[in-house]
């Protein structure tokens, strides 16, 4: 038997108190066991209560103790949100830890995991090295805040800075449940909570450099700190690819990475599939550290990873075809790095001069490239490349004789110039199948004012040419016979990247820019793969019940009267797909989430470019009702970003607090 406790509390220095859900396996208090630690913001008791009844139980039934804890100032626990990572955070989290260890249901061993914002403080809180944490699972997360975020990518800014900021805005409004704090001081925490809370986006927007902020809480800054072993999971679809190459040459205790097809997903519900039983292998990952069995684990290859084959551009997939491969060590003595000129339209093995080659995208590019990290939501994933291509120049490769293995990070040398002082790059890897479509297989970016340094961007010289190198995101794909490995440039990614204040021309003179692709051959020694089980059936079925279908719009509007182009993604039922309201029935309460995402531009001015996101939730119970209304918008001029904040919430009738407020922020290069 599980014993499962809805609330335990765990007082800090400083008196407040965190909340936390707790499942323990039958007679711990009588002999101890580990513990697993899962610390984040989404609230334990209501919006991930169903998400975790998929893991914590079955941790509980394979021996361990397992804790799902409520940051400081959400959900339950007392106290004000500052920001993701914070000092305060990562404080809480080491004593969070040393708490574990001195229950009377802990044998002073602790593990640590999470996924996203979990998988960053696992990261974090291990670099501050509370003694009780032995090891930890970091799921989608990543070493380096400012080059794999959301807020900037080569130091271009990035519209998820705004989208998740304004996600945290809700959170950051969500009041704690009067049937766990108390119906006499609930009221009085909310208000608190929404008077002491930030505008994130425009917090963030205040450091558009690789400054301190940005530093804090990236373990590359001291990769020396974490010396616990650690179990990475990833995804292809995700955004977070680059960071398992990275700890797994830069980090010295052990480390095992396994990277499937899959978008910003727990393993046991990843899509596309195929799924993995991530529960399965976090156990073995414990029973190793924590408990000193010998699962075997530790003596297979550390590095796995699912090389997908080629496949039809589509907005959604549910599955992938491909194989698991392993590597011994990375950089791996299985992958070299081909080179490719960029010559007069063809990438070629050898450098071929040609007469110079320009482009001035449409503010519009990007409308093909779905979400930068893909919730498997239909419509978020790429489409086909050939929509935007026109507004690029392409470079085309033969089509290939043999399948070509690609594993790794690609990357562009590239020598052109600019007709202005600042400027963005957008570069596109492709498979283009024989029939012409085009599936995108890797991107990177480059804010050419940041071409020498992330802490003190230059402007250009207008004319002048430069060399810049453009990293593009991790891969891990089989490009079939028949295909052909196609190159995009373009001076603008609208919506994933905020436009440059003028419109730019690049200009490019053929056969002096190369194309680093990391082709792999299989080893000749390489030992049989353990096959991966399927992911368990949960313990028991989740107790809900839908009381109202959602719905969902992901749709690119063209008004032909004026010229704006609308990217608009309309979702009810939350993050993760629309799902409608929904009723916990253990605790009878109703959750209701509703957002409306939009991009607007012109293809021929960039100082058109808004974004806006409105939100709804609430939570509803015979005893208690609570509304929230989030409004935000962000645009800019030459000079400034302009951003718009607006929260107003009820309790019940009630209208309880209500603020707007303005920023103006000086762009510094972006």
């Amino acid at each position: 038997m599980i014993e499962v406790h809805e609330t335990v509390w765990i007082t800090m220095a400083d008196g407040a108190r965190l909340a936390a859900r707790l499942w323990l396996p039958e007679g711990a208090r009588a002999n101890p066991v580990p513990c697993i630690l899962e610390y984040i913001p989404y609230r334990r008791r209501d919006r991930t209560r169903m998400r975790d009844e998929s893991m914590h139980p079955r941790f509980a039934e394979a021996g361990y103790a397992s804790i799902r804890v409520d940051i400081r100032g959400y959900g339950d626990s007392d106290g004000l949100a500052e920001d993701e990572y914070s000092h305060q955070e990562m404080q809480d989290g080491h004593a969070v830890v040393q708490w574990i260890a001195e229950q009377d249901w802990c044998d002073g061993n602790v593990g640590m995991f999470g996924k996203s914002w979990g998988a960053y403080n696992a990261f974090q809180v291990a670099s501050t090295r509370p003694p009780a944490l032995k090891a930890i699972i970091t799921v989608m997360g990543t070493d380096d805040r400012w080059r794999e975020d959301i807020h900037f990518y080569g130091g271009c800014l990035a519209n998820d800075n705004f989208w998740w900021g304004s996600i945290m805005q809700l959170y950051n409004a969500m009041p704690p449940d009067p049937a766990i704090v108390g119906a006499d001081r609930w009221l009085d925490m909310w208000r608190g909570r929404l008077e002491g809370a930030e505008f994130w986006p425009a917090m963030w927007l205040e450091h558009q450099t690789h400054d301190e902020m940005w530093r804090r809480g990236s373990i590359c800054e001291a990769y020396a700190d974490v010396d616990i072993p650690v179990y990475f999971f990833g995804g292809w679809a995700d955004l977070f690819r680059d960071t398992p190459f990275r700890i797994a040459e830069h980090l010295k205790g052990p480390v095992k990475v396994m990277m499937g097809p899959w978008a910003h997903l727990y393993p046991h519900e990843g899509i596309p599939g195929p799924k993995a039983d991530f529960v399965a292998e976090a156990i073995r990952f414990w029973d190793h550290w924590l408990k000193g069995v010998d699962t075997g684990l530790m003596d297979e290859p550390p590095l796995r990873f699912f090389m997908q084959e080629s496949v039809a551009p589509n907005g959604a997939h549910k599955q992938r075809t491909g194989r698991w491969v392993e590597e011994p060590s990375w950089p791996s003595r299985n992958v070299t790095m081909t080179e490719l000129s960029l010559n007069a339209g063809t990438l070629d093995d050898t450098p071929q001069a040609g007469v110079a080659l320009s482009i001035c995208s449409p503010q519009s590019f990007g409308a093909t490239g779905g979400d930068m990290c893909s919730f498997a939501i239909p419509g978020d994933m790429p489409i086909d490349c050939r929509g935007d291509a026109g507004g690029a120049l392409e470079f085309r490769g033969a089509a290939l004789d043999t399948p070509l293995d690609l594993l790794g990070q690609a990357r562009l040398t590239l020598r052109l110039s600019a007709d202005r002082a600042q400027g963005i790059v957008a570069a596109l890897l492709i498979d283009e199948a024989p029939d012409g479509a085009q599936t995108l297989l890797s991107r990177g970016f480059c804010n050419l004012t940041h071409r020498d340094s992330d802490t003190a961007p230059t402007p250009v010289t207008p004319g002048e040419e430069m060399q810049i190198t453009v990293p593009l995101h991790g891969i891990g794909c089989r490009v079939l016979a028949g295909h052909r490995i196609v190159v995009q440039l373009a001076s603008a990614y609208w919506p994933i990247l905020w436009p440059a204040p003028e419109p730019v021309t690049l200009t490019l003179a053929p056969g002096t820019s190369t194309l680093h692709l990391p082709v792999r051959t299989d080893a000749t020694d390489a030992p049989a793969l353990r096959p991966l089980p399927e992911p368990d059936k949960p313990i028991a079925k989740r107790p809900v019940t839908r009381v109202r279908d959602g719905a969902m719009e992901r749709s690119v509007h063209t008004d032909l009267t004026t010229g704006e182009i609308t990217h608009r993604f309309f979702l009810d039922g939350g993050v993760f797909g629309p799902v409608g309201d929904m009723r916990l029935d253990e605790i009878g309460t109703v959750l209701s989430d509703i957002s409306d995402r939009r991009y607007t531009i012109r293809a021929d001015d960039p100082l058109s470019a808004r974004a806006t996101m409105e939100q709804t939730a609430s939570f509803t119970r015979d005893d208690w009702q609570a509304r929230i209304h989030c409004f935000a918008e962000q645009t800019a001029s030459a000079t400034e970003f302009h951003l718009l904040s607006r929260v107003t919430c009820w309790s019940g009738e009630e209208l309880i607090f209500e603020r707007e407020r303005t920023f103006a922020i000086p762009r510094n290069g972006m």
